[in-house]
C-alpha cells in the first residue's frame, strides 16, 4: 500500500504542479492512494470571492483555495482516473486560534475526507519569513508556537492529523532546542490529540530541507507511541514533482523500528489502518 496524504497542487499559492499531472505521476509511480491538502492559511491569505482584489507576494496570490473549482477539479479526476488510483479529499488548514471560525464554517461547507491541522503563522506573523521570530528569544518562540498547538487542539476537533508537529525548527536559525524543554507541552498536546481521537503525520519533506532529525522528530515519534499514539499518516508534502511519494516507505520503515504496527490513511474523515 503506497499513499500520499501531503499533496499541494496549482491551488496552492506556494505550487503550480497541475493537479491532473500529480494524478498521472502518481499512477506512473505505482501509487495505490493520494490525498490532496491544498493551503488554507486565513489570517495571512483571503479567499478569491473575499471582495477585493487579491494581493501578491511576488508571483504567488496570497489567497487560499478556490473552494468550488478544487473540489468540481478533483471529482472529475476521481471519475477519469478512480480506476487506477484512489484520490482522496483534503484540506491543510493553516490555524490560529483567532481564525477557528473561518475554518469551522469551511469544513461544514464541502464533504472532506482528511485534513491536516498545521500552523504555519502565529499572530499572523510567518515563521519562514523570521517575521515570527524577530524580537523573541529562541525559547519564547518555541514556547508561543506549542502554546498555540496546544490551544488548538483543545479548541478544535475537525482535523484529522496534526501535521509537521514541530515545524518551527525547520525556520529555527539559532540551531537546535533541546527536546527535554519542549517535552512537557508537547506530552500536553499529544495527550489531547490520542483522547480526541486524532493523530500525526510524519512529514517526510525533511528531507529537501536538509534537515538532521525527522519531522516530527524521532523523539516525538517515540513519545506518540509510548503515550498509546496509534493514528499516523505519511506524506510527502510536495509541491513539485520530484517530491511526490518522496521517500514514504522509507518512513513506513522508520515507524516499523520505533514499533509502530500500522500507518493510516483516510475516508469520510475516519481512519483505515494497514498493516506496516
Amino acid at each position: 500500500m503506497l499513499a500520499d496524504y501531503h499533496v499541494h497542487t496549482e491551488f496552492s499559492d506556494d505550487s503550480i504542479y497541475p493537479m491532473e499531472q500529480v494524478v498521472k505521476d502518481a499512477i506512473t509511480r505505482k501509487m495505490d492512494e493520494i490525498c490532496f491538502t491544498d493551503h488554507v492559511d486565513y489570517g495571512i491569505k483571503e479567499d478569491w470571492d473575499c471582495g477585493h482584489t487579491i494581493r501578491y507576494r511576488g508571483k504567488e496570490p496570497l489567497a487560499n483555495v478556490d473552494y468550488p473549482v478544487y473540489f468540481a477539479s478533483i471529482q472529475k479526476l476521481r471519475e477519469q482516473y478512480g480506476a487506477q488510483i484512489t484520490i482522496r479529499m483534503g484540506m491543510e488548514f493553516g490555524m490560529q486560534m483567532h481564525t477557528i471560525p473561518k475554518y469551522e464554517a469551511l469544513f461544514q461547507n464541502y464533504p472532506f475526507d482528511f485534513i491536516i491541522l498545521s500552523v504555519h503563522q502565529v499572530d499572523d506573523k510567518e515563521f519562514w519569513s523570521q517575521d515570527f521570530q524577530k524580537g523573541k528569544s529562541q525559547q519564547e518562540y518555541y514556547r508561543r508556537y506549542y502554546q498555540e498547538l496546544l490551544d488548538l487542539v483543545n479548541a478544535y476537533q475537525n482535523y484529522s492529523v496534526l501535521g509537521h508537529l514541530d515545524l518551527i525548527v525547520r525556520y529555527d536559525l539559532c540551531g537546535g532546542y533541546p527536546f527535554e524543554k519542549t517535552e512537557p507541552i508537547i506530552s500536553n498536546i499529544l495527550k489531547a490529540v490520542i483522547e480526541n481521537g486524532k493523530g500525526l503525520e510524519i512529514n517526510t519533506s525533511y528531507h529537501r530541507y536538509g534537515l538532521s532529525d525527522t519531522t516530527p522528530s524521532v523523539d516525538i515519534l517515540k513519545l506518540y507511541r509510548r503515550m498509546g499514539g496509534e493514528i499516523i499518516t505519511i506524506g510527502s508534502d510536495s509541491h513539485e514533482p520530484e517530491h511526490l511519494g518522496a521517500y514514504i516507505e522509507e518512513a513506513k520503515q522508520l515507524l516499523k523500528r520505533l514499533g509502530y504496527r500500522f500507518f493510516c490513511t483516510f475516508e469520510q474523515m475516519r481512519p483505515i489502518y494497514h498493516r506496516l
